[in-house]
């Protein structure tokens, strides 16, 4: 990090100061104020973040969490990433495989205990990968979802020690689709048959019209996993 100052303090100060910015100028400031420190996480639904990451900031480690439960559309992404995109895409994958955590949990985990097996498979994870890094930048929106409406531009997150940026926390769907269409992006497959927010495979579904999220944990209460939370 290049200042001295409490990065609380930072993150408040550009959450403001960033709010009108584009999302380019996001990607630069973070860059700037954190350098090597900065890393990106993605889901690889789509490649937007990675996109605008590796404009300002080539060769930027990004983290994809490899849960073994992906769709295998999802992996074929990741493979095409490491291919095409000028990044340091790392797959970060959990203590245990799907058969040792079966044998320890008991099988099909994500069927008894969602929140468990998302904690054990993604949020744990991710939280030793940013260990080392000073701030982390993600691709969540403000129309994604009720629970995400109110996502700030940079805020502090408590949990990991981190400043947390969301380059597009302002972008509707249709700037998304947008942006992707006129930088010829790759995007999942899937999202070419009606699935909109993609995850584990045996917790995603296509979604109901009018709710992207209703796709994730169909049937529960759950519309998180845990890591923005």
């Amino acid at each position: 990090m290049t200042t001295t100052v409490d990065p609380r303090v930072v993150a408040r100060d550009a959450s403001r100061r960033l709010e009108d910015a584009t999302a380019q100028e996001i990607m630069t400031w973070a860059y700037e104020e954190f350098g090597s420190g900065l890393v990106v996480t993605s889901s690889l639904a789509d490649t937007v973040l990675i996109h605008l990451a590796e404009q300002v900031a080539p060769g930027i480690d990004v983290i994809f969490l490899d849960t073994g439960y992906h769709f295998i559309e999802t992996i074929g992404t990741r493979d095409a990433v490491v291919a095409v995109h000028n990044v340091n895409l790392i797959s970060v994958t959990p203590d245990q495989s799907v058969a040792e955590q079966d044998t320890a949990w008991g099988k099909d985990l994500f069927g008894r205990d969602p929140d468990q097996c998302c904690a054990l498979r993604k949020t744990q994870p991710l939280d030793r990968a940013l260990k080392g890094y000073t701030a982390w930048a993600s691709g969540i929106r403000r129309a994604d979802s009720p629970a995400r409406a109110k996502t700030q531009i940079v805020t502090w997150d408590s949990r990991r020690q981190l400043v947390k940026i969301s380059p597009i926390a302002k972008w509707s769907d249709q700037e998304v689709a947008d942006y992707i269409e006129q930088n010829s992006l790759m995007v999942n497959p899937l999202l070419y048959e009606g699935y909109t927010s993609i995850g584990c495979e045996p917790c995603t579904s296509v979604p109901v019209p009018g709710d992207s999220r209703s796709g994730r944990w169909s049937g529960l209460a759950k519309t998180e996993c845990g890591i923005h939370q």
